[in-house]
């Protein structure tokens, strides 16, 4: 404590109930095509049905993207999404040709607090994506027929309340004529399923830039259609009326330019691109900063290699707290007849390989899908993730997903390829775990290894993940060690931190046995004079079967079974 310069009391409260902290393991990660929804932006997606709310639903474009994230969220509710497009994907737009305006952090940067002159229009289709063709977006303010203002052929003023004409907010201040309306409509029923749905309404919004709704929120029609619009961004101002010099000013003793009709925009020039690589790559890499975000499994989908080994290399294998899921390409599996096999292994050959931070499996599945009312296949990387969150929910991360218990698949109709006791016995000596469909027991994986080649613990994903577990917690523990002294004191707090989380690890069998090192053996004087500071933990980590061997021994009846057990 500090020293007291006069006669007192001095209370300080020190804490030393630090403990080593649960971690996540379920989080899953993925980048992929999707019809709708932000770019470049990871988005938290916990079910099937928020991420058809968030991305929309599939089309032949994009299905195997939705269906990879789909499976996985059929075992778990933690996954953080970000879509990737092409260049040439483009927001619709009410006048000329389309933009990327990627996301709400591009539209702020870009759009939001300037005016555009007119380049694009009025409005724009909130994403990139041909989806926005089917938005028509209608406004209308005080100096328009209320009563008569119709939208393709009808009537919409029944939506609104009354009309629009000066807040009392701004009229206060001196200004007119600020209040203006916008309705946005499914014209093409892409969103709602039927043509000409309402799908927002936005009463009484204000040309004011400073002008506020009862809350203290902006009521700005710029600001109020961006922070509450899920269709749209409104754009530029300039399209309303002869001059934009008005609309955007602060209601100070402003008499804001009118509209002598209603103007209705069917959006337009909204286009799709399949991302390339670079844009896969790009859309990935916000999963590579683990400082930024925490995940556990991060899925590829049907990416190429070139893809497969960023997210490896750059995600899994940098970051050394996640594991890539990877399958083979659909053209090595699906219709091969009979050359799955070697197709799989002259795929293999081609990523740069052996690491413990990657796991791969056999192929594809056949899965309906409802929204299309068809069938299609999708690589199986998705599920083989999801069986790691279904693993750690019934038992813990270091359990093997493999097998009868924990390694049935879901939604499958049937596999791409099959393989039989010979065939999997080529590939998983390559590090391909098998996915296999066994009559009335279902489809399961058949195998628990990585990519790791080089014989070790590390070669079986029970031990990949939970060193990740061990690490991580242990490591965030450790962190309220810094900038303390290296000490006694300290290294022995920090070996009574350590011992009962992996006493606990070993009481659910997640390792053997363990042994906690740090001392003045490990934290010698050039250590401590360095501003280091060592913690050795040594662990024999728990093994998953593989092989089982069952000898049955016949013996004549007059036998004593203690004369022959062991001699077999």
């Amino acid at each position: 404590m500090a020293f007291q310069l006069s006669p007192g009391v001095n209370v300080s409260e020190i804490d030393l109930t630090t403990v080593v902290p649960s971690v996540s393991t379920t989080a899953g990660a993925f980048a992929g095509a999707f019809q709708w929804g932000p770019v470049n932006k990871r988005i938290l997606v916990d079910s099937e049905i928020t991420l058809t709310k968030r991305f929309y639903q599939p089309d032949s474009n994009t299905y195997t993207s939705f269906f990879t994230a789909a499976s996985f969220l059929a075992y778990g509710n933690n996954l953080q999404v970000v879509r990737a497009v092409g260049a040439n994907s483009h927001n619709a737009v009410a006048t000329g040709a389309g933009i990327q305006i990627s996301n709400e952090d591009a539209f702020e940067f870009s759009y939001l607090h300037n005016d555009n002159t007119n380049a694009h229009g009025a409005f724009a289709s909130r994403y990139p994506g041909a989806l926005g063709n089917s938005l028509t977006v209608s406004v209308i303010d005080s100096g328009s027929s209320f009563n008569s203002w119709q939208v393709n052929g009808a009537n919409v003023s029944s939506y609104f309340t009354g009309a629009p004409g000066t807040s009392s907010q701004v009229a206060a201040a001196g200004g007119s004529n600020d209040e203006m309306h916008v309705i946005v409509i499914d014209s093409g029923g892409k969103f709602s399923g039927v043509q000409g749905t309402v799908l927002e309404v936005y009463p009484f919004l204000s040309k004011a830039s400073d002008a506020t709704d009862s809350l203290g929120n902006s009521n700005y029609y710029k600001n109020y259609i961006f922070n509450n619009s899920k269709y749209i961004y409104a754009v530029d101002p300039a399209d309303y009326a002869n001059t934009h010099s008005t609309w955007g000013s602060t209601m100070s003793g402003t008499s804001f330019t009118t509209i002598a009709t209603s103007k209705t925009y069917a959006l337009s020039n909204g286009t799709d691109e399949v991302p390339t690589d670079a844009n896969l790559v790009t859309s990935y890499g916000l999963f590579a900063n683990s400082e930024e975000v925490d995940i556990s499994l991060v899925m590829t989908g049907n990416a190429d290699v070139t893809v497969q080994q960023y997210v490896i290399d750059d995600i899994a294998t940098y970051r050394k707290d996640c594991v890539a899921f990877i399958s083979p390409p659909y053209s090595a599996v699906v219709n091969q007849a009979g050359n799955e096999t070697t197709q799989i292994q002259t795929w293999l050959n081609s990523l740069s390989r052996s690491t413990s931070y990657a796991v791969v499996d056999s192929g594809w599945k056949y899965m309906f899908d409802k929204y299309n009312n068809v069938y299609r296949w999708i690589p199986l990387n998705g599920d083989i993730a999801g069986l790691c969150v279904y693993t750690d929910t019934v038992r813990d991360a270091w359990w093997s997903p493999a097998g009868f218990n924990r390694g049935n698949l879901k939604n499958v109709v049937k596999l791409a390829w099959n393989p039989n006791k010979t065939q999997r016995d080529v590939i998983y000596s390559v590090g391909v775990n098998p996915v296999v469909s066994f009559p009335g027991q279902g489809t399961v994986l058949y195998g628990d290894k990585t990519l790791q080649s080089k014989p070790s613990a590390f070669d079986r994903i029970n031990v990949r993940r939970l060193f990740i577990v061990l690490e991580k917690a242990i490591s965030t523990a450790s962190k309220f060690s810094l900038f303390e002294f290296n000490d006694g004191f300290t290294q022995a707090q920090f070996v009574s931190l350590v011992t009962p989380f992996l006493r606990d690890v070993k009481g659910r069998r997640g390792i053997y046995d363990f042994k906690v090192v740090c001392d003045s053996t490990n934290n010698t004087p050039q250590v401590v004079d360095s501003n280091q500071f060592v913690g050795d933990i040594y662990i024999k980590p728990a093994r998953s079967i593989n092989f089982i061997q069952l000898n049955f021994v016949a013996v004549r009846t007059g036998v004593d079974f203690t004369e022959i057990v062991g001699k077999f």
